[in-house]
């Protein structure tokens, strides 16, 4: 069964409201999560393009030292969800 790539926009988009109103995740972290949240509410580029730059930035933010592990884990799904988005659509 898979889910339509607007459901997966709309359900990453929920996550990222979460990391970005968690104080126990730093500045810098909820920062880029709220970039994340622009690129994926921006309906004019395509869903593979919003994904795709949505990875890049899940990939940076992962790396970080100072990222609550389950803000990570959070971060770890989210990337796996918004990779399941087909390319060119």
């Amino acid at each position: 069964m898979s889910i339509n790539p607007d459901e997966i926009i709309k359900q990453c988009t929920e996550v990222i409201e979460r990391i970005i109103n968690d104080d126990s995740v730093p500045r810098n972290i909820r920062r880029s999560a709220d970039e994340i949240r622009t690129i994926l509410i921006k309906e004019e580029d395509s869903q593979s393009i919003r994904a795709a730059l949505s990875i890049r930035i899940l990939d940076d933010i992962s790396t970080d030292q100072n990222l609550p592990l389950h803000t990570r884990t959070l971060i770890w799904n989210l990337a796996g969800q918004l990779e399941t988005i087909p390319v060119g659509d």
